[in-house]
């Protein structure tokens, strides 16, 4: 596999050589010299066929020319309270680095409402954190350590995840077609933490669903989790709501150390980058409100069958719930 790995990386190369600009500029902002790494993530993405992955790649730099990629990062969502409001309501961060020195993303998946701002605020927010984190942490990352880091690991917390998700799936399907076509492969691991009855239901359905590269990345984790990503990981580098087990967790979106905060390091460092190339970028006049819209491809292929049967499946919950919520009421009728 490897030989064939090598050539297809070779063959592939030599397409993208023949890339002219504007596509060579923005390509040089993805693969941040880490080029071979590059090529293999989207060539995995691809099952190695060399064709279909140089037009997924070219496919990608396109969208990155016609949606002005390369300049989000000079584009702050503001005012601050806005920003605030989004980071409050799209909750993720960056708690630290696993052992092998990849940054570890977390996210509240289950206590996220994403109902502070429009669509187009929250898809300009992940895009932002995508592109901070492949040209600025992944690079700072693997200058320290010697050595090329270009993924991440994520931890996913499931803590008070509703029926009321249904209403989320749209946003988050629109998100998961962008990274799967514009950022593949960058997570090395998922790990699922604090699993409510309802993740199980749609898990069991789902899992078959996913490629089987994706479903060998996924671990669900017994409880917060804690004792297994200590394999991975330093205590310190451990998202608050993974810290210890039982009902404070630090799920809360204010617990000590909450890495999804605007006040953490990581949203400030983020936050100021942002604004400091939005000053090189435009050193006059204040700078523009209003959200970075970004065109979007339509869910296709897998990413639309599962966001189906996830909707599928909370429906039939739900309908599931109605009904033994109707039978407890005649039960007290009838007491």
């Amino acid at each position: 596999m490897e030989i064939v790995s090598q050539e297809a990386i070779k063959q592939l190369l030599g397409l993208m050589d023949q890339v002219e600009e504007p596509l060579k500029r923005t390509f040089q902002n993805v693969h941040q010299g880490c080029l071979a790494e590059t090529l293999a993530r989207f060539l995995k993405a691809r099952e190695w066929n060399v064709a279909k992955t140089h037009k997924m790649l070219v496919d990608s730099l396109n969208w990155r020319v016609q949606n002005e990629i390369d300049n989000i990062l000079a584009k702050p969502i503001v005012p601050s309270e806005l920003y605030r409001a989004v980071r409050d309501s799209q909750l993720v961060g960056v708690s630290g680095y696993s052992k092998e020195g990849l940054p570890v993303f977390a996210f509240g998946v289950g206590l996220s409402t994403f109902d502070k701002a429009s669509v187009h605020y929250y898809v300009q927010s992940h895009i932002q954190m995508n592109e901070y984190r492949d040209r600025v942490i992944l690079p700072s990352a693997s200058k320290k350590y010697g050595r090329p880091i270009t993924t991440c690991v994520k931890v996913l917390d499931m803590t008070g995840l509703k029926l009321s998700a249904l209403s989320q799936i749209k946003l988050l399907t629109i998100i998961t077609t962008i990274d799967d076509l514009n950022y593949p492969e960058k997570t090395n691991a998922y790990y699922i933490v604090n699993v409510p009855y309802v993740f199980s239901a749609c898990w069991k359905v789902v899992k078959p669903l996913l490629q089987e590269r994706t479903r060998k990345k996924v671990q669900v984790l017994s409880g917060c989790g804690r004792d297994e990503l200590l394999k991975i990981m330093d205590y310190d580098s451990l998202p608050h709501f993974c810290r210890r087990e039982g009902s404070g967790s630090g799920s809360s979106r204010h617990s000590f150390g909450n890495c999804y905060s605007l006040d953490h390091p990581f949203h400030q460092q983020l936050y100021n980058y942002i604004k400091e190339q939005s000053l090189i970028c435009e050193p006059v006049g204040p700078v523009k409100q209003g959200s970075f819209h970004v065109d979007v491809p339509e869910a296709a292929g897998k990413g639309a069958e599962i966001g189906k049967t996830i909707q599928s499946e909370l429906h039939k919950f739900g309908n599931g719930n109605r009904i033994h919520d109707s039978l407890d009421a005649l039960k007290i009728e009838d007491n």
